[in-house]
């Protein structure tokens, strides 16, 4: 999926942008960023939701829900505190 982004940067961005796009001939800079986020994105932010997450929080559900058979609703703290954000 695709999203349209006007962004304003600065001259030794654009030329950096310029240099990935002449390297790996892709057609326009935005393309240029795409391949620069997918070389170094994962240092921040994961592509994919992994398993071993999904299930981990699955698991974290089902022990609250044990806790609190009631239906008490999790404040954003609490989420916060369990998912360590």
């Amino acid at each position: 999926m695709a999203t349209n982004l006007n962004i304003k940067v600065n001259e030794y961005t654009s030329r950096v942008l310029g240099v990935i796009k002449e390297k790996f001939g892709l057609k326009d800079k935005g393309e240029a960023l795409n391949k620069f986020t997918e070389m170094y994105g994962e240092e921040y932010a994961d592509q994919e939701v992994k398993e071993e997450i999904v299930k981990e929080i699955l698991r974290m559900d089902q022990e609250y829900f044990t806790k609190h058979p009631k239906g008490k609703s999790m404040s954003l703290k609490e989420l916060d505190g369990l998912t360590g954000v």
